[in-house]
């Protein structure tokens, strides 16, 4: 006899499971749809492009786990075993159901594998299940939460596999067929059911099975196991959806649809948590609270009931309060697995709050004052903007007559604060050395709208772009350096459609090192470390430029710290926090000089001015080793090209 299976063996009152299939279905729609529906209303714009690029990456994401398995091996094997089990069974069920009523073709060898296909299913998904209950109540991981549903959906996956292999059991010892072996695990169930019982009980086992997967069915969509489809769906939008920069038409209470998807497909798996440098400082806010947070606005904003979650309430309250902890890393962004960007949900409720002027604390307030009447955060001056050049010989390049190849950006922090002064002097005396055609625009040089832009001021990000449009159209510039990389990216990614070039300090040495420009007069020998800012290495993907440049002086040994590159930790001056007086257990600038002394480094090099600052700071808090030193590379730069 050719191996095959007798649907609905056993089975009577068929209608009923058809009748309560067809409930289970309709609520799973009206649950999937509900979400959709909300996301619309959210949404300033549904235009969506790269649709190729963004259903490969979702495939590739889904399918292979490389965005669970990166970082967190334990947490990604898991999950692979959990996708891929639920996979399997919802694969074989659909072709269970083709075989009833479109065209019968599980039969033979086809039948056998299928059989053991479904057994690994099984097995698959009960072993990722049982593990991530150990892993969350067992190993208690930090990052995991423990509330009502991430105990009861679990049990549920356990009790549906179980049943599973239980009825399949009861079949095999009612009529045990010659390729009982197969199906191995409900072969092992059949020797110990009794024969005798077995078909007796084997319509119990049934349609408690139906049950548990039709009520699953019915609840997805009320439950974070919506993230079955949430998850998907962000990761292609957030490749797909059009986004566009913040702008004043923008209407009030819009976000782009890639964020409002993600809210919904957010399992709350706590990597943010883990990598965000405020949580790890104990400071008050979490990137995953705060989505949960968003999450709930957006429903109660737009859906006429407060949400469709059964068991993923949770307090929220005072939530919103901790935003301005964030310090725009974006380390939320490169753990997710579903690419939410957190802390651009942080700026647009900033956003809110600058503009009902609501939570936005005083000193913040007064830095955006400052901002607005004087053209900086710093100082209540502009005069003493280019002071720190006095006596270089440097052009400026906003004089009548005065050219350049080049323009050097100082930028705020640079211009004013007396040790970051140091990265501007030492920038100009190796572009002289290096005979490299620069000018800077002295007291004309405005601010770029970095920190409104942060905070959530983009009328005044607004007026500070445009002012920086204009003045460099009106003296012809082109090619533009910075000096902080919170200016590089403003200029290079916030502004559009603009006839210059922006480039961070570190590219164009690196383009001097090719060139074979920079020359050296003296031999250093000390082991430095790098810390990379976020907005030069995760922001804009530059980690080999300042490296390369490091290896290039002679004498100088690098060393990695335990995080580093796209990992690095936060200084804690992003975000508009270099303005605030924020409190945690511990600065985040600490945490970092010690992974620097740690790594037996005499140097600690840094190509950001805020950078220079906290870590300078954290230094003399933290009382490192004698004669460890904080630089910016210039300076290591300037050091290694003057033979004194």
């Amino acid at each position: 006899m050719s191996a095959h299976r007798v649907m609905y063996w056993q089975i009577e009152h068929t209608w009923l499971f058809y009748l309560l299939s067809a409930i289970a279905v309709v609520l799973f729609l009206i649950g999937a749809g509900s979400h959709i529906w909300v996301w619309r209303r959210s949404s300033k714009s549904l235009s969506i492009a790269n649709v190729g690029q963004a259903l490969t990456r979702m495939i590739v994401d889904i399918f292979s786990g490389r965005r669970l398995l990166r970082g967190d091996l334990a947490a990604g094997l898991m999950h692979f075993l959990i996708f891929w089990g639920f996979f399997l069974l919802f694969v074989g069920t659909c072709v269970l159901a083709a075989h009833e009523y479109l065209v019968k073709f599980l039969e033979g060898r086809l039948y056998l594998w299928f059989s053991l296909l479904m057994e690994i299913g099984g097995v698959s998904l009960l072993v990722g299940i049982v593990w991530a209950i150990i892993r969350r109540y067992l190993q208690r991981v930090p990052r995991l939460e423990r509330r009502a549903e991430d105990a009861v959906l679990p049990l549920w996956f356990i009790l549906m596999v179980l049943s599973g292999f239980l009825l399949e059991g009861a079949r095999l010892a009612a009529n045990p067929p010659q390729w009982a072996a197969w199906s191995f695990v409900g072969n092992w169930t059949a020797g110990i059911i009794p024969a005798a019982a077995s078909e007796k009980f084997y319509p119990t086992f049934w349609w408690v099975h139906a049950l548990l997967c039709l009520g699953f069915i019915a609840v997805a969509c009320y439950s974070k196991m919506f993230h079955i489809i949430g998850a998907p769906a962000s990761i292609f939008f957030s490749s797909a959806s059009q986004v566009s920069p913040p702008s004043l038409d923008d209407e009030a209470g819009k976000i782009d649809v890639a964020e409002a998807v993600f809210y919904d497909g957010c399992m709350r798996c706590g990597r943010c948590v883990e990598a965000c440098p405020s949580a790890g400082a104990g400071e008050s806010y979490a990137p995953r609270d705060f989505v949960q947070w968003a999450r709930k606005q957006m429903w109660q904003t737009q859906f006429p009931y407060p949400d469709v979650r059964l068991l993923s309430g949770g307090n929220t309250d005072g939530v919103n309060e901790s935003l301005w902890y964030c310090t725009t890393c974006r380390a939320c962004l490169e753990v997710c697995p579903v690419y939410g960007a957190a802390f651009e949900a942080v700026a647009k409720e900033r956003r809110q709050a600058v503009e009902e002027g609501t939570l936005v604390p005083a000193l913040l307030n007064q830095t955006l004052e400052k901002l607005f009447r004087y053209d900086n955060p710093w100082e209540s001056s502009k005069k003493q903007r280019g002071a720190w050049a006095d006596g270089l010989e440097i052009s400026d390049l906003s004089k009548r007559g005065a050219e350049a190849d080049l323009c050097y950006f100082v930028g705020c922090t640079t211009s004013f604060d007396d040790r970051a002064m140091a990265i501007a002097k030492s920038f100009s005396k190796v572009l002289q050395h290096a005979d490299v055609s620069f000018g800077i625009l002295g007291k004309k040089e405005p601010c770029c709208g970095d920190i409104g832009r942060r905070v959530g001021e983009f009328g005044l990000f607004e007026e500070q772009k445009e002012k920086c449009e204009s003045l460099f159209e009106k003296y012809g510039i082109s090619d533009v350096v910075t000096s902080s990389p919170h200016c590089f990216h403003t200029l290079a990614n916030d502004y559009t459609d603009t006839p210059f070039k922006a480039r961070h300090y570190t590219m164009a040495l690196k383009e001097l090192l090719d060139n074979k420009k920079l020359s050296f007069d003296k031999r250093l020998n000390v082991t430095v470390t790098f810390h990379d800012p976020c907005y030069l290495g995760r922001h804009n993907r530059i980690f080999d430029e300042p490296r390369d440049v490091i290896r290039a002086i002679p004498g100088v040994r690098l060393v990695e710290m335990e995080h580093t590159r796209e990992n690095s930790l936060c200084c804690g001056g992003g975000g508009g926090r270099m303005w605030q007086d924020l409190s945690g257990e511990r600065k985040m600038s600490e945490v970092r000089i010690g992974e620097a002394e740690a790594t037996g480094a005499q140097i600690l090099i840094t190509a950001c001015p805020l950078c220079l600052i906290m870590m300078e700071d954290a230094r003399k808090a933290a009382g490192t080793k004698e004669g460890f030193r904080v630089m910016d590379l210039n300076e290591l730069l300037l050091e290694a090209m003057q033979n004194e």
